[in-house]
């Protein structure tokens, strides 16, 4: 992949990789499913990202199977501990339970899925356990709005989490206003989900857009490839696209090799404009 952000810790992983989000749900589509991630693995999308909430462990387990054939290190493995798990008398079983699915001893990043009821000073205490360890190599959060990633930065350790996951695409820009500036000054990277707006209703008009079209045209490429383009165009946002499906895991692969003009992304702007006030993060 060309296109790679390093984040604070000086990790380097590549700017496309692989959501899991609903593989795994149907034992009619899990060969499909594996050879969909192999393709993006062989493609260079060695980021796969996945939760022991997805499918209840049926993801991780999918993706165990699907990097069963290839070197450890060659990857780099992200899951995500649930609220309810996040705290000291459930987060090392957790942990233990998504490896052992995933068949390896450590992963490379973990993330706290959303906020819940135990103390966050709790939960960043135990994943700095773990980092120190050596059961997982960073963690990160997931679903923090600017006030959660303040509140977090005042808590001793806090400030080791390399990476926020939250939902952004051409559709859905809200993080522009306030949170995204915010990580940026503090070099806290944007783990981008559903970049294609795979899961929701703001997906409505994405890839029959005109200016969109019109920009893939020029470029002899997908809408697809547009979109997943726009969302990495800054060397420091990770777009983890889902795709259960050898063809359209390639098609992702290839927006590496597209770069968009600044005119392009002028047009893209004014088609969809950044914010201008404050918005809540967008969840589907």
């Amino acid at each position: 992949m060309q296109h790679q952000v390093t984040l604070r810790n000086q990790m380097t992983v590549p700017a496309l990789g692989l959501g899991t989000w609903y593989l795994g749900d149907s034992q009619a589509t899990r060969d499909r499913e594996i050879e969909a991630l192999r393709s993006g693995i062989d493609a260079g999308m060695t980021l796969i990202d996945t939760a022991e909430m997805y499918g209840s462990g049926r993801s991780e387990s999918l993706v165990g199977e699907a990097i069963a054939p290839y070197d450890r290190k060659s990857l780099f493995l992200v899951s995500k501990v649930l609220p309810g798990n996040a705290g000291r008398k459930n987060m090392v079983s957790s942990l233990q339970g998504s490896l052992k699915r995933l068949g390896t001893d450590y992963l490379d990043l973990y993330l706290y899925h959303w906020r819940g009821a135990i103390p966050l000073s709790e939960t960043v205490d135990c994943l700095e356990g773990l980092r120190k360890e050596g059961r997982i190599r960073a963690w990160g959060v997931s679903n923090f709005d600017i006030n959660d990633m303040k509140e977090l930065y005042q808590i001793k350790g806090g400030r080791n989490c390399q990476v926020n996951q939250v939902l952004y695409h051409t559709g859905s820009r809200g993080i522009e206003y306030s949170l995204l500036p915010w990580m940026r000054e503090r070099k806290v990277a944007l783990m981008s989900y559903c970049p294609l707006a795979q899961a929701g209703s703001l997906r409505k008009g994405l890839f029959s857009n005109p200016v969109l079209k019109e920009i893939a045209e020029s470029h002899g490429c997908d809408v697809t490839q547009v979109l997943l383009a726009w969302n990495i165009r800054d060397g420091h946002t990770i777009a983890i696209p889902r795709s259960g499906s050898q063809a359209h895991t390639l098609l992702n692969a290839g927006a590496d090799s597209l770069s968009l003009t600044e005119e392009e992304l002028a047009r893209i702007d004014e088609a969809y404009p950044a914010p201008r006030r404050k918005i809540y993060l967008d969840m589907q």
